[in-house]
């Protein structure tokens, strides 16, 4: 069925299923029983996407299903603001990767792109009226506004940068520059959707609907991540790397509460599979035989009761996996799309020593490349293996503290060292100091 055969309860169902929570259930029977929604889901472009970006995409396949006009949002400046995750030089390059790697992503489950709308933030957000939009925000909220709405998203830190509490704010006033009725992001966003509904109608603007789906649980257990390697399945992983992940991946026999794996399969492919087709298990007659599931219930429950081996359900996922990747691994065979991924995730230089590697685009060493902060010294402590070395801990406003071996003891005491504000070069190579792992280096001179 399309949205326009579909009843207003009909679309409605179709729009929540498998959603956590709904905020503004009653704007959002109105609104349907006059016209069709509109809807906007965004992404920070900073890591790279993994097969945890199926479940968005499949309940953006459900709006459009219900007749919604969908607004796809890569947020490039979102990206940065984040405590830089994507470094400004990387930022374009990245932005067109998350486009061409999504794009192939609803094309692999059918999703037609030409009823999407895709927008890049940088595009909007540095218009005069957006800019004093957000001046005039930074008037009313407070700072403890500000770092509450972006606990669960933005990377906390004990000092956190100024962009990290502008984050929020602007992700609330897309709601209105994208002209939508609603935004749709996971259940970690509800801070910054609460922070929305109170912020936007001080400016004038209507409060939102807000959809939130729940976060899927990582192959180890918590939630997926882009920069938890062992945690997530890339877009690109081989069908070698993917049997090398869901093999290590946490799937307790009977476990139903944290199981990626049965996650996944709720989210993304029973919303995916047509009528009449369902989840199929292949396994040998002495272990059960092959079995089909055509409601996931029926599959939770058969896990619950230990009636499936983890290791059939791994093999059955893997074949689905692949089946959705395929496509994808295939678009992405293309030398300039192979171009764009190396470009926009480089690996890491290799270098000499412990010198750091160069940033991208800069081709000359030079000072430049010289990454020094001020940092302050949380605890000293003696080297146990040293009598002329400290082992400092030293907070960068980084989500933990930084493990330094300092050749200080000689010249400064631990009283004189102890919660002091120190310089750091923190791009060197972290290396072994005497069986303890350097962080970083802490400059001083003679007077």
């Amino acid at each position: 069925m399309v949205g326009t055969t579909l009843s207003a309860d009909e679309k409605k169902k179709l729009i929540t299923r498998n959603l956590q929570e709904t905020l503004g259930d009653d704007k959002l029977t109105k609104i349907l029983q006059e016209r069709d929604l509109k809807i906007y889901w965004g992404t920070a472009t900073t890591g790279k996407p993994h097969v945890a970006y199926f479940v968005p995409m499949s309940k953006i396949a459900d709006f459009l299903k219900a007749g919604c006009e969908v607004t796809i949002l890569f947020a490039d400046l979102h990206a940065y603001l984040d405590n830089m995750k994507a470094p400004w030089p990387l930022l374009e390059l990245r932005t067109k990767y998350y486009e061409q790697v999504i794009k192939a992503m609803l094309r692999s489950i059918d999703v037609p792109l030409d009823k999407l709308k895709f927008v890049k933030g940088s595009d909007y957000q540095l218009s005069k009226e957006y800019t004093l939009d957000v001046y005039k925000l930074s008037s009313l909220v407070t700072i403890h506004d500000a770092k509450k709405a972006g606990a669960e998203v933005v990377k906390q830190v004990e000092f956190p940068l100024l962009s990290c509490l502008l984050y929020p704010g602007l992700q609330g006033l897309d709601e209105e520059y994208l002209k939508v009725d609603a935004q749709f992001g996971g259940v970690d966003q509800r801070k910054i959707f609460t922070f929305s509904e109170k912020y936007l109608p001080q400016l004038g603007y209507e409060k939102r609907i807000h959809f939130m789906n729940p976060m899927v649980p990582g192959l180890a257990g918590g939630k997926m991540s882009s920069s938890e390697e062992d945690s997530k399945i890339d877009l690109l992983d081989s069908p070698a790397n993917v049997k090398k992940k869901l093999k290590k991946a946490f799937c307790e026999p009977g476990n139903i509460a944290d199981n990626g794996l049965l996650s996944f399969v709720k989210h993304v492919l029973f919303s995916l599979f047509k009528e009449g087709e369902g989840f199929e298990i292949n396994r040998a007659a002495d272990n059960g035989g092959d079995i089909t599931f055509y409601q996931y219930s029926e599959l939770e429950q058969y896990y619950a009761d230990n009636k499936l081996h983890p290791g059939d359900l791994k093999a059955s996922v893997e074949k689905y996996i692949n089946r959705l990747l395929d496509p994808i691994r295939k678009t992405f065979e293309e030398p300039e799309l192979k171009k764009l991924t190396a470009a926009a995730y480089p690996p890491p230089a290799k270098v000499k020593g412990n010198a750091a590697p160069a940033a991208a685009g800069s081709e000359e060493d030079g000072p430049h490349r010289l990454d020094i902060r001020v940092g302050k010294v949380i605890e000293v402590a003696l080297h146990p293996d040293a009598d002329t070395l400290y082992v400092l801990k030293i907070d960068l406003a980084e989500a933990q503290p930084r493990t330094i071996i300092s050749g200080l003891v000689k010249f400064v005491t631990v009283e004189e060292l102890d919660q002091r504000l120190v310089a750091v070069l923190c791009n060197l190579k972290p290396s072994k100091m005497r069986g303890i792992l350097s962080e970083g280096m802490v400059l001083c001179t003679s007077k």
